[in-house]
């Protein structure tokens, strides 16, 4: 039994049920000494036997069920007598509170208030933990994920970033970057082109040599170099491509956030430029990846020809797993006609099919087939520069309107 054990008790008063006296009297016992000998017991009243046979009656049974969870008492005269409380020391009393309660290595609930907030009300002292506002509070101020650290909380980044994409080569995506870059000055605005194409045609257009750079967009997607170190001054500033770019894919695919490193990079420019215009090479690899995580919007120039409308399907897809996986709010600005023949029923066809299955996502502004598109980049300017009056500066200037028309509702 819990509560008593009569087998290892030495000198234990066994009893005989048939010999106790309700009425109080004497009643003879025998003892069981250790070494197995019965002999009679001094006679003693029967209110002692009682005792010390078994003290608790009916009660045990239930004080059994009891036992794991608290003590229960001896009887009387089998222990010490417990010995006086003695007061908690001040700093458990204080944890304790007034009820004088000892510490039995629990937080109390204010203590545990005082650890979060690091420091408890009214106290002056400095414990040197850091609340928890201070450590939310750095987060909070960020305008970017990758943005450095501002002292004063700054507004929303206000730089818009511009990639022109799509799969299929010669449909205008050059050309269509740097004079809407150049319209875009024009109209006061501060603009950067990123020429991410390793064929280098956005920096050439400009009357740089790919082949005489020296320091390119692969250092900085590589080698980590701070982009303010490439870019050149032309019509606009031009951070510039080499033929080195062709192997940034190889060299970054052992880099971790390899997608973000263009996206890292514009970051460092961010309060220096209001539009970034990104060319990418005609495919849907991690140059182009990283050019769609870094963009806000997506310009898709389309020849009015089947197969340049049969790689919108691949950017849809391409720009969804985009949205899933890096940058849930890129989204396509518009779809420019580009190398518009108007002579022609299948360019006329073309645009219609456009219209049909994109609606308003397609441009108003529509880019014809002019001389003058391939003659600018000989001289190393855009179209606006090289015949500020053609028609073909006119279309640029119209798409300038409507891209800054958009933006404005948003």
């Amino acid at each position: 039994m819990g509560l008593f054990n009569r087998k290892n008790l030495e000198g234990r008063t066994a009893e005989k049920e048939d010999s106790r006296d309700p009425q109080g009297t004497e009643v003879e016992a025998e003892v069981v000494t250790s070494s197995g000998e019965t002999r009679a017991a001094e006679p003693a009243p029967a209110e002692s036997v009682r005792q010390a046979a078994d003290p608790y009656g009916e009660e045990l049974l239930e004080l059994e069920t009891k036992a794991a969870a608290e003590p229960a008492p001896e009887p009387a005269g089998s222990v010490d007598p417990a010995p006086e409380p003695v007061d908690p020391p001040a700093e458990a009393a204080d944890v304790a509170g007034d009820a004088g309660k000892s510490a039995t290595g629990k937080l109390d609930k204010d203590e545990l208030r005082r650890a979060v907030k690091g420091g408890g009300d009214g106290e002056s002292e400095d414990d040197g933990r850091v609340s928890a506002d201070e450590l939310i509070a750095p987060t909070l101020k960020r305008r970017h994920p990758y943005s450095p650290e501002s002292e004063e909380p700054a507004a929303e980044r206000t730089m818009q970033v511009f990639a022109f994409a799509n799969q299929k080569g010669g449909v205008a995506k050059t050309t269509t970057t740097l004079n809407l870059a150049v319209a875009l000055s024009e109209s006061g605005h501060r603009v950067l082109c990123v020429d991410l194409d390793p064929q280098g045609n956005l920096t050439m257009s400009q009357g740089v040599d790919p082949d005489t750079v020296e320091k390119s967009l692969y250092h900085v997607l590589v080698d980590r170099m701070p982009i303010k170190e490439i870019i050149q001054h032309r019509e606009v500033d031009i951070a510039v491509a080499s033929i080195d770019l062709a192997g940034a894919e190889i060299a970054m695919s052992t880099q971790i956030g390899r997608e973000r490193s263009l996206q890292k990079a514009l970051a460092q420019v961010a309060d220096e430029y209001d539009y970034v215009c990104i060319d990418t090479p005609p495919s849907l690899g991690l140059l182009t990846i990283n050019a769609l995580t870094a963009a806000d919007k997506v310009i898709v120039p389309v020849q009015c020809e089947y197969l340049s409308m049969r790689g919108l399907v691949q950017l849809q897809n391409t720009l969804e797993m985009i949205r899933e996986n890096l940058n849930p709010d890129v989204q396509i600005e518009g779809i420019l006609p580009t190398m518009l023949d108007t002579r022609t029923i299948h360019a006329k066809e073309a645009v219609e099919i456009l219209e049909e299955n994109f609606g308003d996502l397609v441009f108003k502004s529509r880019i014809k087939k002019a001389i003058k598109f391939a003659e600018a980049p000989v001289k190393g300017s855009s179209v606006l520069k090289y015949d500020p009056q053609s028609n073909a500066a006119q279309c640029y200037r119209d798409l300038a309107e409507e891209v800054l028309e958009h933006g404005s509702k948003e």
